[in-house]
């Protein structure tokens, strides 16, 4: 039984990794249906928090439907990272994960997310402080290192250990690649070979199948896999997982009712939590996933990504549930 703090994931739990814009409670709620074990929300500035800026206090909106959760939060000093961890334990996550990932220009260049990883003793005093500052367990989300030469994940995973972190995902790519090239996962099985290390680690980065997740489950022995990517616009990809690793055989893919469902649902909520234009708005990136793989949809997901209301939004989508409802054999 995998466990961080008292909450306990099961056997080999699947967890939602944080993405911008992706994982918020909308998006969230649909992944729990689909058997995701534990949810992270996206990654939360610290400076944001502490200066009570309304899009990062929103963030830490949590529901218990979908608990266990853990709230993501990034920065670069300790003094604000230790006010934001007193802001999120008055949330009440399961966990309060540390992002030290995030590649992105203008997190690194503050030293935040990735950039952090250019200075492990910063990194350690960091967490050592965070760690100390709240009641909850804190976890770290991490790459292999800033570039080829310094892929220090190995130190990395002892040294915060020894400051008390309960787990570990670590993305099997360094920060100069971004999200390009293949995930190594090589350093991430050498982790788990280390006898000294006592605390979860979970792989991340390119697990798009359940046979992929099969593979590197039992190449790498990871207590358990977050899923990125290839979550957004097909939640269904949790319990295609689950249903590999118990049976051994491949789900039927979504059919396109419970496609149009779907993606009517997640339009919904994200208008109910976020308003009709930012809801609308943030909703885009998910429409490609959702109906992938249909013959001649891109004109449908040109008019998804234009309209502007939810009524609009809904015609469409009613009419792709009419137009492909013949198509799932084929599609499969």
């Amino acid at each position: 039984m995998v466990k961080i703090g008292k909450t306990e994931l099961g056997e080999f739990p699947l967890l939602l990794a944080p993405m911008e814009d992706v994982s918020d409670p909308p998006f969230r709620a649909l992944c729990k249906e689909q058997g995701c074990d534990m949810m992270y929300t996206e990654f939360i500035s610290v400076e944001g928090l502490i200066r009570d800026a309304h899009k990062s206090v929103q963030k830490l909106d949590i529901y218990d439907y979908e608990r266990p959760v853990g709230i993501q939060i990034f920065g670069a000093e300790i003094d604000s990272m230790m006010r934001a961890a007193e802001i999120v334990e008055e949330a009440d996550p399961e966990v309060l994960d540390i992002n030290f990932g995030c590649p992105v220009k203008k997190v690194v260049c503050k030293m935040a997310g990735a950039g952090i990883l250019q200075d492990i003793p910063r990194m350690v005093k960091l967490t050592e402080a965070i760690v100390k500052s709240t009641n909850k367990p804190v976890t770290v989300k991490t790459r292999l290192g800033w570039d080829d030469k310094s892929k220090y994940i190995e130190e990395v995973a002892e040294r915060l250990q020894d400051v008390g972190i309960q787990a570990l995902s670590i993305h099997g790519r360094t920060r100069k690649q971004m999200y390009k090239g293949e995930a190594d996962w090589s350093l991430i099985g050498k982790i788990k070979e280390n006898p000294r290390i006592k605390i979860p680690i979970f792989g991340n980065g390119d697990i798009d199948s359940p046979q992929k997740a099969k593979l590197y489950r039992e190449r790498y022995g990871v207590d358990g896999i977050m899923i990125g990517r290839a979550a957004i616009g097909y939640p269904w990809i949790f319990r295609e997982i689950k249903h590999f690793f118990e049976t051994g055989e491949i789900l039927p893919p979504p059919t396109i009712k419970e496609r149009v469902e779907a993606a009517k649902q997640h339009v919904k909520h994200s208008i109910e939590w976020k308003g009709p234009n930012l809801g609308i708005l943030e909703m885009r990136r998910h429409y490609t996933n959702y109906f992938k793989g249909y013959r001649d949809i891109k004109k449908y997901r040109g008019q998804l990504v234009s309209l502007k209301t939810a009524d609009d939004i809904y015609g469409v989508l009613d009419e792709i549930g009419r137009v492909y409802k013949n198509a799932d054999q084929q599609h499969r």
